[in-house]
């Protein structure tokens, strides 16, 4: 058989000669040189096969490589050669593999336009799904409801918590429990800290910090009757809003109370955070939508969103953080523009009163109101529109089990969990999660190995809580020019709040060109008009030297009762004065010629003497 196969890898001209054949028949070749067995299946295939472009040492390297033709050692240089070499090489096929992300994330399609996506139900779309897909669809019957539930970053783990007191972790792929906790009192919240391995529930008078096993850490006793909690991953921050109307940071690295705000709107229940620029919004019980710092004692933004109380509120990830989606109980879902607050993009009325929303990794919308689930696609929701009607539906699906409590996409997952008052119920969503996930930032594949790296990665990597604002991109850029500056005396660029009135006057195009030009023709006629300037002194003089205010009546009188005063001291000081002043009209009479100099005498020292 290997010599069938050899024979008829291919066609050669009948007079060529061929060595390989000639090397397996005993003659000098490969073989014989090496020692080794001749392949004839090997040699029939390497005529009509191409290594890879990775694994080509002999190709020349790609442009840009860098040399080390400086490097005396041969040994060094050619080491140092092929890494540069091969890290060139690695940065050309990462370009290639960029191109598989190119891809669309899928979604139901319709045949024709007059179908419609929000007509299937989840049975079809269960049997239209791969099996392991088709594993999403999910019913939990749990009698401690209702109930809220929280994913991970990579969407493996799922931790959810009943009102009663239920409280469970677990791998929802696997069906592997972590723990499971009957806590006897209320609970209104759960999150993961940095994964899976931590947890935080807001129990009816603290915040407890629970591990994967379920054994209690921590007590927050500073966090008082928490509502909603919020953790941030590149910040290491536990962020919990309660009924004492607190907004409070935790460092969950250093185990610090970080800050705490005073809110002055009262008790709030709702919370979520822009995973963009790691800002928290409240929505509160008058309407108000506020977007919080720790660096900033005041709301960085205040947003009257709705005229009733707020029931939920989140952020799009898919854009940035440029779409916000609140809902009131009065049932009204209104989608904002984050980069200008001038009005909302779109808003409509969900039937069933109060609603929940939450947006998905690819920018879905789901809304629940009632006893159903409505799902609406990017395009529809983010197209500014005025009127009050209801955007395309994409997908709509019926849960009898009221109140529908909580909205949560899975990370990199086709899936929609919505907590109710009976449990949990997943549907599938085609097209709502990424299916390109970095590895680096969550991996829903990693293993113990690689989690623990990671953990000690984001720790080396935390960025402070100053870094926090409403702009991400500020941070680490230079300060820009000033826009409005102008060269005093043509020398430096003087700011604009620097400036001499006229320079402010005539930077702004409201100086007065007349007073200019007749000041220009002073300066220039400046020898030939002392007189002129000495006029406009003395007249400065005189107002400067002319009482103003409201003492002037008071001073006039003091000035009058202080004439009449009479003491030895006052007596001297004025004869002084009148002294002075005759003989400066002497000196002033002698240089005119008026008067003679009076010759001394040898008595005038008398006279001195007696003054």
């Amino acid at each position: 058989m290997d010599s069938l196969i050899a024979k008829a890898d291919a066609i050669r001209p009948v007079t060529k000669k061929r060595k390989l054949e000639r090397s397996s028949r005993g003659k000098a070749g490969p073989s014989s040189r090496t020692g080794k067995a001749f392949d004839k299946t090997a040699s029939s295939i390497a005529h009509n096969t191409v290594v890879p472009k990775s694994l080509r040492a002999t190709d020349p390297p790609p442009e840009g490589t860098r040399t080390y033709k400086h490097i005396q050692n041969r040994k060094l240089r050619t080491e140092l050669t092929r890494q540069s070499t091969h890290a060139a090489r690695a940065k050309e096929l990462l370009k290639d593999a960029e191109l598989l992300l190119q891809d669309e994330a899928g979604g139901i399609q319709v045949e024709d336009e007059m179908e419609r996506t929000w007509r299937l139900g989840q049975t079809d779309i269960t049997s239209g799904a791969g099996e392991e897909s088709a594993k999403g669809r999910k019913e939990w019957r749990l009698d401690a409801g209702p109930y809220r539930c929280r994913y991970t970053r990579n969407g493996r783990h799922l931790a959810i918590v009943g009102n009663k007191g239920h409280v469970s972790t677990f791998d929802w792929q696997t069906g592997t429990m972590h723990s499971e906790l009957h806590l006897q009192e209320t609970c209104r919240d759960i999150t993961f800290l940095h994964d899976h391995s931590h947890y935080a529930v807001a129990q009816k008078k603290y915040v407890f910090i629970y591990d994967r096993d379920g054994v209690e850490l921590h007590r927050l006793k500073s966090h008082v009757e928490p509502t909603r909690l919020e953790f941030l991953p590149y910040h290491w921050l536990l962020a919990s809003v309660g009924n004492t109307g607190y907004l409070k940071y935790q460092d969950t690295s250093t185990g610090q109370l970080l800050v705490e705000h005073r809110t002055k709107l009262g008790a709030c229940n709702v919370m979520t955070q822009n995973t963009h620029n790691a800002v928290i919004h409240l929505g509160h019980q008058n309407g108000t939508v506020t977007l919080w710092t720790p660096n900033l004692p005041h709301p960085a933004v205040r947003l009257l969103a709705h005229l009733g109380p707020l029931s939920s509120v989140s952020v799009d990830p898919s854009t940035g953080g440029r779409y916000m989606a609140t809902a009131g109980k009065d049932g009204t879902v209104k989608v904002w523009d984050c980069r200008n607050w001038k009005g909302e993009v779109r808003s409509w009325t969900a039937r069933g009163g109060e609603a929940d929303v939450a947006w998905s990794q690819r920018g879905m919308l789901a809304v629940t109101s009632g006893g159903t689930v409505n799902v609406y696609n990017k395009p529809s929701i983010q197209t500014p529109f005025k009127g009050v009607t209801q955007p395309p539906l994409y997908l709509t699906h019926p849960i009898p089990h009221r109140p529908l409590t909580s909205t949560r996409f899975c990370p990199f997952q086709d899936i929609l969990t919505v907590g109710h008052a009976a449990g949990l119920s997943s549907i599938l969503v085609p097209g709502s999660g990424e299916p390109n996930f970095d590895s680096a930032e969550a991996d829903p594949f990693e293993n113990r190995q690689a989690r623990r790296e990671r953990e000690v990665r984001s720790l080396l990597d935390k960025i402070q809580p100053d870094a926090i604002t409403l702009d991400p991109e500020f941070i680490g850029t230079l300060a820009p020019p000033t826009k409005l500056t102008t060269a005093v005396n043509g020398k430096v660029d003087t700011p604009y709040a620097r400036l001499p009135r006229l320079e402010r006057l005539r930077v702004s195009g409201k100086a007065d060109e007349t007073e200019a030009a007749g000041s220009s023709e002073e300066e220039a006629d400046e020898g030939d008009g002392n007189k002129d300037e000495h006029a406009r002194e003395s007249k400065a003089t005189k107002e400067k030297k002319k009482m103003r205010g409201k003492n002037k009546s008071l001073k006039r009188y003091l000035r009058k009762h202080r004439k009449n005063v009479i003491d030895p001291q006052t007596v001297a000081v004025r004869a002084k004065l009148e002294r002075e002043k005759e003989e400066r009209r002497q000196a002033r009479a002698i240089a005119s010629g008026q008067e003679q100099p009076k010759k001394p005498s040898a008595l005038d020292r008398f006279k001195k003497n007696k003054t």
